[in-house]
């Protein structure tokens, strides 16, 4: 009987070298928290308590008769903005044709003032001889005169009609200006719009459902929890445990809602310090007197295939680990 009793023993003592096991395990997930953007009244729930969505799907809709009046506004400012760069470029190739003009009225008033001084000289050369009269060499001189003040008109004229290019160019700078304003007002429109409808980033379940038909969302606002459909082990093993735990190591997962299922998995990954370590208050071992407790070190345990039961974060769980 004792040689039953200590092969029974020993052989127990043989295969639990094989197996590093905790129930300091949970299910594990990244709980997503869904919130409002921008403030307004909630004008639908689109889901209830423990939902199954999809990604992409309508949680809740705020109300969006602002936002959309926004959108058509920041719309108008947008056209004005571009109609009033078009009425500028034609202002633009109007002032050209009206340069183009000035420049040809200069170029007649310099033909009709070289005229006038091949006049003026001949007939002062006839009037040295005594063919011309004195009234027609007065004649030719005060003509000469007014064509020089004409080409000097027309010259003044041809510069203002290019000063004005400058100034219509620089209306046309702050017109663009304007517009890439008013489109950006325009994208934060319909940003802000599109916001009004808040969907599920992936796929999970809806839980903490907080949000209300008519009541009234704040920017930043939690207003339900979403639980992704991935979720893991994080078991908590005693350093002592870890020597010989490796990642890719085959896992028997026992989750205590499910006690007749055994799931399989494999170690992810250990985490590169204890628990203690990255906790809110962690532990100060430099002063008042010290206890060695042994640590417990967080290893990411992930399901070989996604199981075909219902899973929340805070579940608990036995892992056993095949460490030999």
């Amino acid at each position: 009987m004792l040689l039953l009793v200590a092969a029974g023993l020993v052989t127990w003592w043989l295969n639990a070298r094989l197996y590093e096991s905790t129930d300091d395990a949970f299910i594990d997930a990244r709980t997503i928290t869904i919130g409002a953007e921008i403030a307004g009244r909630i004008s639908e729930v689109a889901v209830t308590d423990n939902q199954p969505v999809q990604a992409g799907s309508v949680l809740l809709r705020i109300d969006d008769s602002d936002y959309q009046a926004a959108l058509k506004q920041a719309d108008a400012g947008v056209a004005a903005a571009q109609a009033e760069i078009v009425d500028v470029a034609a202002q633009i190739k109007a002032q050209d044709a009206k340069i183009d003009q000035a420049q040809r009225q200069a170029a007649q008033a310099e033909a009709a003032l070289d005229f006038a001084k091949a006049e003026d000289q001949r007939n002062r050369a006839l009037l040295a001889r005594g063919t011309a009269t004195e009234q027609q060499a007065q004649q030719a001189a005060s003509t000469l005169r007014q064509d020089q003040a004409a080409l000097a008109s027309a010259e003044a004229n041809v510069i203002s009609a290019k000063s004005q290019v400058s100034v219509l160019q620089a209306q046309a700078k702050s017109a663009e200006a304007k517009l890439e304003q008013a489109k950006a007002t325009q994208d934060q429109a319909r940003t802000a719009l599109s916001r009004t409808s808040i969907i599920a980033p992936i796929a999970g379940r809806a839980t903490s459902i907080s949000a209300a038909k008519g009541t009234y969302a704040q920017p930043g606002q939690v207003l339900m929890m979403l639980v992704p459909d991935q979720v893991w082990v994080e078991a908590n093993f005693k350093e002592t445990q870890l020597d010989l735990m490796r990642p890719g190591q085959p896992v028997d997962i026992g989750i205590d809602a499910y006690p007749e299922k055994t799931f399989r998995g494999h170690v992810d990954s250990i985490q590169a310090g204890s628990g203690t370590a990255f906790s809110l208050l962690p532990a100060e071992n430099a002063t008042g007197n010290y206890v060695k407790v042994v640590q417990r070190v967080p290893v990411k345990i992930v399901f070989d295939k996604p199981p075909d039961v219902l899973l929340g974060p805070g579940m608990s769980v036995v892992p056993t680990v095949k460490v030999r």
